[in-house]
């Protein structure tokens, strides 16, 4: 698993340099609307069925007020629509990290 080595916001992007050496780059909408939480994504019960992950999908002018790195596998941003609950596995950041323009 790659690590990141240093997270800065540059405006309303944030870059994150990886251990290999790989530089990312994230709009706040775009870490936003791609947020692992339960509330953004919804989870299933034991019975399958599913619950939450039926909010908005954009997140038009929404910004990263601040970030905590959770122990050694993620990180925790804080956005200024309050949303704080997702955690950004490293794994699922090298992967969005793909899918971004």
């Amino acid at each position: 698993m790659q690590r990141p080595t240093n997270i800065q916001l540059i405006g309303n992007e944030v870059a994150i340099l990886w251990d290999d050496g790989a530089e990312s780059y994230f709009p706040a909408e775009f870490l936003r609307a791609n947020s692992p939480s339960a509330e953004n994504i919804g989870e299933r019960d034991i019975l399958g069925n599913q619950y939450g992950g039926d909010g908005p999908r954009q997140f038009p002018g929404v910004t990263v007020l601040g970030w905590e790195v959770v122990g050694t596998y993620a990180v925790r941003f804080e956005f200024s629509d309050r949303h704080r609950t997702g955690l950004y596995s490293f794994d699922y950041l090298r992967e969005l990290a793909k899918r971004h323009p």
